[in-house]
């Protein structure tokens, strides 16, 4: 007799950019497992999201979200100052050791080179065993290493860019496929791309690629 399968388990990253917007709060699955990364425990406090840990330096959480957090019985990591990874890379490493899927909210806004050091942390070879994809409002960038479905509305806009080296890429769904084709980080060739169906088919045999959903 084959053994039950054990359900995949999501957590929820809430990061310290833009507060998540009330749509990005509805659309969470149930009871997620949300970790925080530093001001993100405020943005979770306000949603009303329980979080199971916040990790960070704590140079940016206000004391009353920290205060309602330590009393509502979250587990607090800090960690110094002077440190070489990011809160939310802190947070994605607690993250890839709980989940089979994680999604990060609040990882827009604030400084440029917060949001494309957050967008290229995504896609880092610790966490390759985990399906990753971030929320920004609207906009949606989703982690691609093997095969992965992408649920979008016909007509959408999907741009592929490969991180941190050439990805081989192969496409169905989209108006321009690609066959077995190198995608080079250093050319916009991925770029406005266009959903033919509701679930467009990426497969990348080689390199990781981020799918965006502007």
């Amino acid at each position: 007799m084959t053994p039950p399968t054990e359900p995949a388990v999501t957590v929820v990253v809430v990061a310290g950019g833009d507060p998540p917007t009330s749509e990005e709060i509805a659309r969470l699955p149930g009871n997620p497992v949300v970790v925080a990364a530093d001001h993100g425990l405020d943005h979770a406090v306000a949603a009303g999201l329980i979080v199971a840990v916040a990790v960070g330096d704590m140079d940016s959480v206000s004391p009353e979200a920290l205060t309602t957090a330590e009393q509502s019985g979250t587990r607090i990591e800090r960690h110094p100052p002077d440190k070489d990874q990011t809160d939310l890379e802190l947070a994605l490493e607690l993250a890839a050791r709980l989940a089979d899927r994680v999604i990060v909210i609040g990882v827009g806004g604030g400084r440029l080179d917060h949001l494309i050091g957050n967008l290229n942390v995504l896609a880092s070879s610790a966490w390759a065993g985990v399906e990753i994809e971030a929320w920004l409002g609207n906009a949606q960038a989703v982690v691609v290493r093997g095969h992965r479905a992408i649920e979008v509305e016909p007509g959408t806009t999907v741009s592929l860019f490969a991180l941190g080296g050439p990805a081989r890429v192969t496409t169905t769904g989209l108006n321009w496929p690609l066959n077995d084709e190198v995608l080079d980080p250093l050319t916009s060739r991925g770029v406005s791309n266009r959903a033919t169906t509701p679930t467009p088919q990426i497969t990348v045999s080689e390199g990781v690629v981020l799918a965006v959903i502007p």
